[in-house]
C-alpha cells in the first residue's frame, strides 16, 4: 500500500471506484467518504457531467458543511471544476468544445460505425452519444442502462476497441479512451486524468509527491492509467467495495 502518512490531498476515480459504472454510491461508501472529508481534502475526477455527479455522489450523501469545503469535484475528465462556496456548489472554470470539434467528433462516430458495420442495440435507455459541453460520450445502451445489462453488454458484445481505433485515425488532434463499461470519451487533446492531477496541483499548490490518486482502471489503455505519467502515487483498487476498504486504513491513521 503507497506511503499515505504524508500526502495532503487524495483524488479518487469515480465510476468503478467510488460508484458502480453510472450508479449511486453506496450508503456505506457514502459515509466512509464523509468521515473522510472531515479531516482530508479529496478531489474526485470523472467522465460524467455535474449532474452526473449531483445523482450519483452529491445527492446520496451527507456533508457537515466543514467537510463539504474539502471535497473538490472535476466532471468530465477535469475540464471544469466545482467547489463548495457559501453554501452551495458553484463552477470555478469550465472548457467547452467548439460547435465545429462537436460536428468533426459526430461525424467521426458515424463513420467509425459504418466502418466497422455496427448497429445500436434495439433497446437502448437514454442518449446514446452525448454532448457534455467539453466532451462527446458514446454509450452503447445508453446513458441510463441498467448495471446487469452493461455488465453483460462488456462481456459479450464489447465493440469499443475496434470503434476506438476508427476514431483515432479520424480524431488525431483529440483524446479518445473508454469509459465505465459501455462508454467511449471524446475529449480535446491532452484532456485525461493527467491534466485533472496536474490542474489540481496549480489550483491548489500541493506538489504531486503530496498527492495519492485512487482507481480501477490503472491498467494500460484504462482510462484511469494516463495519472500515473504524472508521477502521483497510485493505488488500484478493484471496485467500490474494495475502495471501502482503502478508505477504513486511510481512516486508522
Amino acid at each position: 500500500m503507497a506511503d499515505i502518512k504524508n500526502k495532503e490531498l487524495v483524488i479518487f476515480d469515480l465510476d468503478g471506484t467510488l460508484t458502480p459504472s453510472k450508479s449511486a454510491i453506496s450508503s456505506k461508501t457514502a459515509k466512509l467518504l464523509a468521515r473522510l472529508l472531515e479531516n482530508n481534502k479529496i478531489a474526485i475526477i470523472g467522465g460524467g457531467h455535474f449532474k452526473q455527479f449531483q445523482k450519483q455522489l452529491l445527492s446520496k450523501i451527507k456533508l457537515k458543511p466543514e467537510a463539504a469545503f474539502n471535497l473538490f469535484l472535476f466532471p468530465a475528465n477535469s475540464t471544469s471544476f466545482f467547489r463548495f462556496k457559501k453554501d452551495e456548489w458553484k463552477k470555478i472554470y469550465g472548457f467547452s468544445l467548439s460547435e465545429k470539434e462537436k460536428r468533426k467528433i459526430f461525424s467521426a462516430f458515424e463513420k467509425a460505425f459504418k466502418e466497422n458495420k455496427y448497429k445500436k442495440p434495439k433497446k437502448v435507455y437514454g442518449q446514446v452519444i452525448e454532448d457534455r459541453g467539453s466532451q462527446i460520450t458514446f454509450s452503447a445502451l445508453g446513458q441510463k442502462a441498467p448495471m446487469l445489462k452493461k455488465e453483460r453488454w462488456n462481456k459479450t458484445q464489447d465493440i469499443r476497441p475496434k470503434l476506438m481505433r476508427s476514431l483515432k485515425k479520424e480524431l488525431p488532434g483529440f483524446e479518445v479512451r473508454s469509459g465505465g463499461l459501455t462508454s467511449i470519451d471524446v475529449t480535446g487533446k491532452g484532456i485525461d486524468k493527467a491534466y485533472g492531477v496536474k490542474k489540481i496541483k496549480e489550483i491548489f499548490k500541493i506538489p504531486i509527491s503530496k498527492m495519492l490518486f485512487v482507481g480501477d482502471a490503472l491498467y494500460p489503455g484504462g482510462n484511469d492509467y494516463a495519472a500515473k505519467k504524472t508521477g502521483i502515487d497510485c493505488v488500484k483498487v478493484s471496485d467500490p467495495k474494495d475502495t471501502e476498504r482503502f478508505i477504513k486504513k486511510i481512516l486508522k491513521y
